[in-house]
């Protein structure tokens, strides 16, 4: 399991979220994304389970529970600052917001 997310993405979550140092982000697969009517990435404040990936950076740690793994696992997580929005890529999955259709 791995995923990146950029310095860019993290300063846009601690904004927007807020969060503050110590805090704990859980990353999830949401069926019913925004327009997509399929797949997105959730975010909710929770707490680590001892089997969870995590990653953390400027104090906060990101976590995603393994029966997420096949989603997020290899995304990046980037903030397109000049657009505004999120940007989230994987290369396992040729469509994220539908990703059993090829």
């Amino acid at each position: 399991m791995e995923i990146t997310i950029t310095d860019s993405a993290v300063s846009l979550y601690i904004k927007e979220i807020p969060l503050k140092q110590g805090d704990t982000l859980r990353l999830y697969v949401r069926v019913g994304g925004v327009g997509s009517g399929g797949f997105s990435v959730g975010v909710l404040k929770e707490e680590p389970t001892p089997t969870s990936y995590k990653v953390s950076k400027q104090g906060v740690t990101f976590f995603v529970n393994e029966d997420d793994f096949w989603y997020l696992d290899g995304m990046s997580i980037d903030y397109d600052e000049d657009l505004g929005f999120l940007r989230f890529s994987n290369p396992n999955i040729e469509q994220l917001d539908h990703p059993d259709k090829k």
